[in-house]
């Protein structure tokens, strides 16, 4: 009886070091897999319509005019880009804060605008 119950322990503990050896090889292809996701273009849609298109890496300020003339200023700067100013009664896209990878997006739904990285 003790033999089965050491040999199922053993066999418990390779399944669990097996488990945990293909999580820790997943984590670090996610990790890899995110850092090398380069931003490259800042992509401002209003309503679904292309606003304005340019790089994350040349720092700017753009004054986005959205959905019924409500007003977003997003800033890019250092690779980093943010919605700094809006005058939307919720301001969600403002408490997103800066974004900097690609496909990362920042949302106004009151003016029907999206900021994407590419």
């Amino acid at each position: 009886m003790e033999k089965q119950k050491s040999g199922k322990a053993k066999r418990d503990a390779l399944l669990l070091s097996l488990i945990s050896a293909a999580a820790a090889v997943l984590i670090i292809i996610l990790i890899s897999a995110r850092s090398c996701s380069h931003a490259e273009n800042v992509l401002i849609r209003v309503d679904g319509n292309v606003f304005w298109e340019g790089s994350v890496k040349k720092d700017d300020e753009i004054e986005v005019t959205g959905f019924d003339g409500g007003h977003n200023t997003v800033v890019i700067k250092d690779g980093e880009v943010s919605v700094t100013q809006a005058d939307c009664p919720d301001k969600v896209c403002v408490k997103t804060g800066k974004v900097n990878a690609a496909g990362q997006t920042i949302v106004c739904l009151p003016h029907r605008v999206v900021v994407e990285i590419k």
